[in-house]
C-alpha cells in the first residue's frame, strides 16, 4: 500500500482511539466509581479534566510540530496518549484518575491538529478528499460507538480494559508512524508566543470547559455563565495582543481567507449539530424511550454506518458538484435529518430510526469531509501548522458549544412546559433548535467563490474538459452554418 493510503490510515488510526476513548468512559463511569471509592458525579471531573487540557494544550500544537518535527510529535502524542491510558486503568483513588486523565488530554492535544499536519504535509493536493474522508470518520464513528462499547466491556470483562485496549493500537500507530512518514520540520521556526499561549489557554479553557459541564449538570449555572465569561475576557485579550504579534499560536489572520473563514464560522456553526447528537440521541433512546445502554448505543451506530459509508463516494461527488455548491446543499440536507430526530417517539419504529440515523450519518460526514478540506485550499506552506491548530481549537469549541446548546434546550423546555421530569417530549425542541443552527451555515457557504477549492477537488480539470467539449460543439456548429450559407449562394 502506498504513502498517499497508509498515511491517513495511521492518522485516522490515532484519531479512531482518541475520539473512542473520550465517550467510551460516559457508559463506564458507575463502574469505575464504585471500583475506586467514590460517586459518578465526582468521577465526572475527569471528563471535564480531559476536555480542560485539551484546550490550553491545542494552541501549542503548531509551533511544537514546527520546532521538533510532525513526526516525532505524533508518535510521541500516541506514547502520552498511552501512558495516560495505562494510569487510567491502574488508578486507585479520584486523584489518580482525573491525573491519568489530563495527561491523556496533553496526548490528545497534540494528536489531533499534529495529525493532521502530518496528512497536509505528506499528501498532494489532488489526493487530500480522499484522505480527509479517511480522517473524518474517527470523529463520528468514536462517539457513537464508544458507549456501547463501553457498556460491552464493562459488563462482560472489565472496566480497565476500556483503556488497556489502546495500548497495542498505539504501540502499532507509532511504529507505523515512525516507519512511514517522513520527518518534516520547518528549517525556521518561529519565535514562542509565551503570553499569547497563557491568554489563549486561559480563554480556550473557559469557554470550552464551562460549555462542556453545562451539559453535565456538574455546576450550577452562575458557575458556568462565569467560567464562559472569564473566557471570553481572556480570549478578548489574546485577540489583541495577537495583532501586534509577529507569529501568535493561533493566526486569526487566517480568516482573510475566504475558503478557511467559511470553514471555520460556517463549521462552526454546523459542527453544533454533531457536538449536540451524541449527547441528546443515547438520552432520548434512554430516558425517553427506556432502551438499555446496550440497545441504545445499537441503534445509534447507524450514524456510524452511515458515515463509513461516504468515505468512497466523497471525491467523486466533490468533483462533480464543486465545493461550494456541494456544501451548501449538503448543509441543508444534513440539518433536515438532525432535525427529523424530533419526530421520534416511543411508537415509532426502530428500524425507521435507524434508517433515518443511516442516511443522515452519510450526509453529515461528506459535509465534514467537504469542511475540514476546503478549509486548506489556499493556505501556503508556511501557514499549515497555524492552520491546523486554528482548525483543531474551532472544532473543539463548537463540539462543546453543541453540548451546552443541547442541555439548554432540553431543561428550557423542562421548565417553559412545567415537566417534573426528563421525558421523551422534552428532546423536540433541542434537535429543532440544533437542525436550524446548523443549516444557517450554508449561508456561509454559499459566500465563498464559486471555483472555492477547484485545485483539490479536481472541479478544474471537470470544467476544463466540459469547456473543451463545449468548443468543440461551436466550431460545429459554426462550420456547419458556414457550409449552409455556401450552399444558399451556390443555390
Amino acid at each position: 500500500m502506498n504513502k498517499q493510503r497508509l498515511i491517513p490510515l495511521i492518522v485516522a488510526t490515532a484519531l479512531f482511539m482518541e475520539n473512542m476513548d473520550s465517550t467510551v468512559i460516559s457508559t463506564s463511569l458507575p463502574a469505575i466509581a464504585g471500583d475506586i471509592g467514590t460517586s459518578p458525579l465526582t468521577l465526572k471531573l475527569a471528563i471535564t479534566s480531559y476536555l480542560l487540557s485539551l484546550a490550553v494544550f491545542i494552541p501549542a500544537s503548531g509551533w511544537t510540530a514546527d520546532r521538533f518535527g510532525a513526526r516525532l510529535v505524533f508518535s510521541t502524542a500516541i506514547a502520552v496518549f498511552m501512558a495516560g491510558s495505562i494510569g487510567c486503568a491502574l488508578s486507585g483513588s479520584v486523584t489518580d484518575f482525573v491525573i491519568a486523565r489530563t495527561l491523556q488530554g496533553v496526548g490528545g492535544a497534540m494528536m489531533t491538529p499534529v495529525g493532521r499536519l502530518v496528512l497536509l504535509r505528506s499528501i498532494d493536493k489532488s489526493a487530500l478528499v480522499n484522505a480527509m474522508a479517511w480522517v473524518t470518520v474517527p470523529a463520528l464513528v468514536g462517539p457513537v460507538i464508544g458507549p456501547p462499547l463501553g457498556g460491552f466491556i464493562t459488563t462482560y470483562f472489565s472496566w480497565h480494559w476500556i483503556f488497556l485496549i489502546n495500548i497495542p493500537i498505539g504501540l502499532l500507530g507509532i511504529f507505523m508512524a515512525l516507519r512511514v512518514i517522513d520527518p518534516i520540520k520547518s528549517e525556521n521556526p518561529e519565535r514562542f508566543d509565551l503570553y499569547g499561549m497563557v491568554l489563549a489557554g486561559i480563554g480556550l479553557a473557559g469557554i470550552a470547559f464551562g460549555l462542556s459541564v453545562a451539559g453535565l449538570n456538574l455546576l450550577p449555572w452562575s458557575v458556568v455563565a462565569t467560567l464562559v465569561a472569564i473566557g471570553s475576557i481572556s480570549m478578548a485579550l489574546y485577540v489583541i495582543h495577537a495583532r501586534r504579534t509577529a507569529s501568535p499560536v493561533l493566526d486569526f489572520t487566517l480568516l482573510h481567507l475566504p475558503t478557511m473563514r467559511a470553514s471555520i464560522v460556517g463549521g462552526f456553526m454546523f459542527r453544533l449539530g454533531i457536538g449536540a447528537l451524541p449527547f441528546l440521541l443515547p438520552l432520548l433512546m434512554q430516558i425517553g424511550f427506556g432502551l438499555s445502554p446496550f440497545k441504545s448505543g445499537l441503534v445509534t451506530f447507524g450514524t456510524a454506518v452511515g458515515a463509513m459509508g461516504m468515505k468512497t463516494l466523497a471525491a467523486r461527488l466533490i468533483r462533480t458538484f464543486g465545493f461550494r455548491n456541494l456544501m451548501t446543499v449538503n448543509a441543508v440536507i444534513s440539518s433536515v435529518f438532525l432535525a427529523a430526530c424530533a419526530l421520534f417517539t416511543v411508537t415509532t419504529p426502530l428500524l425507521l430510526i435507524v434508517i433515518i440515523l443511516v442516511v443522515g450519518g452519510f450526509f453529515r460526514s461528506l459535509e465534514f469531509t467537504a469542511i475540514n478540506t476546503v478549509a486548506y485550499a489556499e493556505v501556503e506552506p508556511p501557514q499549515m501548522s497555524r492552520a491546523t491548530t486554528l482548525v483543531s481549537v474551532n472544532q473543539q469549541l463548537a463540539i462543546s458549544a453543541g453540548v451546552a446548546v443541547g442541555a439548554f434546550c432540553v431543561e428550557s423546555t423542562l421548565w417553559i412546559r412545567h415537566m417534573q421530569e426528563l421525558t421523551a417530549e422534552a428532546f423536540a425542541p433541542a434537535f429543532l433548535v440544533v437542525g436550524v443552527i446548523s443549516a444557517m451555515s450554508a449561508l456561509l457557504f454559499w459566500r465563498m467563490p464559486d471555483d472555492a477549492g477547484h485545485e483539490i477537488s479536481g472541479r478544474k480539470a471537470v470544467e476544463i474538459s466540459s469547456r473543451k467539449g463545449a468548443a468543440k460543439e461551436a466550431v460545429k456548429a459554426a462550420s456547419q452554418g458556414t457550409q449552409d450559407a455556401r450552399d444558399q449562394k451556390l443555390g
